[in-house]
Order: C-alpha cells, then sequence, then structure tokens
C-alpha cells in the first residue's frame, strides 16, 4: 500500500551531488588521493566530505592547517573533479524531475564552483537552472544557510516559501538553519530528520498551481 505526502511551496532549491546528480565515483576517487595525501583514513575523510565546499572539509579534518594550504587545494581539486566526469549520471528520477520544473520557480544551490557545476549537469544531461547559487557566490559553506537564502531572494520568494531538496547532513542542516523545509533524497539523508524523505526521485512527482504555487507529491 502506498501513500502520498503533498507539500506546497511557491519555489524549489536543488542542491546537485547526490541529489539531482550522481557523482559519487569521482568525488570518491578525489578525496581517497587527497586522503592519500595528508596520510589520513580515506573512511574517516569520506565519512565528511559531503555537502561541503572542500576547503571548508579539509578545515574540518585538519583543524591546525593553514587555510591558505586548503584553499590551494581545493582549487586544484575542483581542477581535477571538473576534468574528471567518468560515472557522474543522474541521480534516477532526476530528467523527468527537472523536466516538470522547467517553467516553475527553482534554483541550483551548490557547494560546487559554477565550472565544476557546468560540467556535471551537463554529463549527466540536464538543463542547468537560470538561478544558480555556485561556490563563488557564499562567503561560507554549508552547513551555513546563506546559499539557500541567496537562492530565495534571487528567486524573489520568503525563505518559508521554499521547499529544499538534499542529501547531506550539512546541506540539510542548512537549509533548517534558513527557515525552509527539506526533503531528503537518497539513503544517506534518511539519517537527518529531513522534513520528508526519498529513496530517489521518481517518488516525487511535481505539480504548478493556478495560484502560482507548487505542489510536491511524494510517494512511499
Amino acid at each position: 500500500m502506498t501513500a502520498t505526502t503533498t507539500l506546497i511551496a511557491r519555489a524549489l532549491l536543488l542542491d546537485m551531488d547526490s541529489t539531482i546528480v550522481n557523482s559519487e565515483a569521482v568525488v570518491e576517487r578525489c578525496w581517497r588521493r587527497w586522503a592519500a595525501e595528508q596520510s589520513l583514513p580515506a573512511e574517516d575523510v569520506l565519512k565528511v566530505v559531503h555537502g561541503r565546499q572542500g576547503w571548508a572539509t579539509m578545515a574540518a579534518l585538519l583543524p591546525d592547517r593553514p587555510m591558505e594550504q586548503n584553499v590551494a587545494d581545493n582549487r586544484r581539486m575542483l581542477e581535477q573533479e571538473t576534468a574528471d566526469m567518468e560515472g557522474v549520471v543522474p541521480v534516477v528520477g532526476a530528467p523527468a524531475f527537472m523536466t516538470a520544473l522547467a517553467q516553475l520557480p527553482h534554483a541550483l544551490v551548490t557547494s560546487a564552483d559554477a565550472a565544476l557545476a557546468e560540467a556535471r549537469m551537463g554529463a549527466a544531461g540536464l538543463p542547468m537552472p537560470d538561478v544558480r547559487i555556485t561556490a563563488e557566490s557564499v562567503s561560507a559553506s554549508k552547513p551555513d544557510p546563506e546559499g539557500f537564502l541567496k537562492g530565495a531572494a534571487e528567486l524573489g520568494f520568503a525563505p518559508e516559501d521554499c521547499l529544499v531538496f538534499e542529501d547531506s547532513e550539512v546541506g540539510i542542516e542548512a537549509g533548517r538553519a534558513a527557515g525552509m523545509r527539506v526533503i531528503g533524497v537518497g539513503d544517506r539523508a534518511a539519517a537527518f530528520a529531513p522534513t520528508a524523505h526519498v529513496r530517489d526521485l521518481t517518488q516525487v512527482r511535481i505539480e504548478g498551481l493556478a495560484d502560482g504555487g507548487i505542489a510536491v507529491r511524494i510517494t512511499a
């Protein structure tokens, strides 16, 4: 027996990696290399990389390391990730989900920089939203809510009228800190108490309403 939950919003804010784009393979490759360079256990590193900008992950793992070194390593890793699209595919259900959103207010809010976001969305065959908040757009990494608040402001909606789609702990924390409801996508998200949770985007149906609202119907 299936049950449907309906959430009403006026705009949707979408994380990218592991939310609409499956880039887990390349993320793991790049961060395993970095972990080896730092003589850190790869599994410990991989537990904290999701959702944050790279420099913020490095600062969390090596708190005594000079920030300029983190920034330099992050720049190098972004170049590596942008050149490596092997295994980058859409999250299951993402193509139909993005098609349904085409004429509705939505924005990408990602910790990737603009070049990496363009590359991964292109590799996954997904349309890039007109409004996108990337690493260059913010001064703080998730779990700070700055990115989601900027996305809402650029779309012209109050935070409480926005619905976030996220996969990571820090992303879900950022959405909540912005005063928004959060739909967690994927197995990882289930542990972090999102407003609602889906296995993948095949469980989500989007409907534009006559009053300008967006009905997000979740089937479980």
